[in-house]
Formats: structure tokens, sequence, C-alpha cells
């Protein structure tokens, strides 16, 4: 009843019942951030919106986990009745802890697919790049070290140049070289489809809990 700025970091499921709890406190000056994968603008009017004519400020947005070391990726998308200085206030939460977009709420589950659940994915590639490295015949310490470097570097590489990544690949992929067999066993193995799936998937999923 006493905050201005009330952030929203529970798991969707249990949403509804800390709102029912709250909402009783929550007035017209307050604005709320969700962080809950899958909930709608309008879902959240419903949780809070006690009598039609309160005015609720709601901004929904979508983190990831690399906020932890202020590398986070965040998009927002904004309630009706959010102002101008509440959408300021908002991003600068979360530019705080990395970058921030906005989008159409109607794009928030292919936010989800994609850099909510997008860590996950970025692990198991820098996992499977280290065990390759082992696998010929480096230490795990080095392996490690090479492949998450890798990672970031080429991410830093991309974002400081604005240059299309396929450009990028292409600078690395020389005529006969060892790059280019590397990227026909990637083709090979259905790298491009399986990563397209997983947001996909993960984006569906998110859609399923917001119903």
């Amino acid at each position: 009843s006493k905050c201005d700025i009330l952030i929203l970091a529970v798991k969707p499921q249990t949403l509804a019942t800390v709102c029912a709890e709250i909402r009783e406190h929550i007035t017209d000056k307050t604005l709320i951030i969700s962080v809950a994968a899958g909930v709608s603008l309008s879902a959240l009017t419903d949780f809070f919106q006690s009598d039609q004519n309160k005015k609720i400020s709601l901004v929904r947005t979508m983190p990831n986990t690399p906020a932890i070391v202020q590398e986070g990726a965040t998009a927002l998308s904004y309630g009706e009745h959010v102002s101008k200085s509440d959408r300021q206030t908002a991003r600068k939460i979360f530019d705080a802890v990395g970058k921030t977009v906005e989008v159409d709420e109607q794009h928030m589950d292919a936010v989800t697919g994609l850099s909510g659940s997008g860590p996950a994915y970025i692990f198991m590639i820098i996992e499977a790049l280290s065990d390759a490295g082992v696998k010929e015949g480096l230490a795990r310490d080095v392996a490690d070290t090479l492949a998450m470097q890798t990672v970031i570097g080429s991410a830093k590489l991309a974002q400081e140049t604005g240059l299309h990544p396929g450009e990028l690949k292409n600078k690395v992929t020389s005529p006969g070289g060892t790059t280019i067999q590397g990227v026909h066993a990637l083709e090979s193995g259905g790298l491009r489809a399986t990563l397209i799936n997983a947001v996909s998937q993960s984006a569906k999923r998110s859609r399923e809990l917001g119903a």
C-alpha cells in the first residue's frame, strides 16, 4: 500500500492468487510491472480491477537471466493507462540490468521464446562446444574458456559492427577452409531449423500459459 512501483515477480500459475490478496491496496497512482511469462495485460487488468472506474497502470515485461550480470535483454509493452513518465521509469529499471526494447503486446510470446528462454539454448551451445574441444584433446578448463569467450566475442562483434550475422559468418569462412567444413556439418545437423523450432515451441508454451 505504500509502494509507488510494484513489481510482480511470481510464477504465472500463482499470479491470480497473489493479485487477489493485494488488489485492494492498489491505487490509480501505483505503477505495476509484471515479469510473469504469458500473462496478458488484459488478464492483469482483470486481476486488479475491483471496479470499472479504477485506472490501473500496467507494464508487462519479459527479462532474462543475464540481467544478473547486467547483460539482460528485456522487452516491455504498456497498458493504456501508463503515462510517459511511467514508461520512462519502467525502462530505467530494466536499462540498469541490460538492454530494453518496446514491443506491441502481441509479440511478447515471441520475445519469451527468443530472449526469455534463449539463455538456455546458448548455455547448451557453450556446453557442446566445450565438449567438442575436450573430444579433440583440450583440457576442460581450456575448452570452457575458449567456448565462452567465442560466444561473448562473436556477439560483441555483431553488436558493435552492426553487420548482418550472415556477413560476419562469411568473413570467417574461406574457400575450402576449416570453417566451411564446420558450417556444412551444422547445416547437415539442422542447427538453424532446431533453433527456430526451439523458439517457436517456447513461444507456443508462453501462449498456453497465458490461456
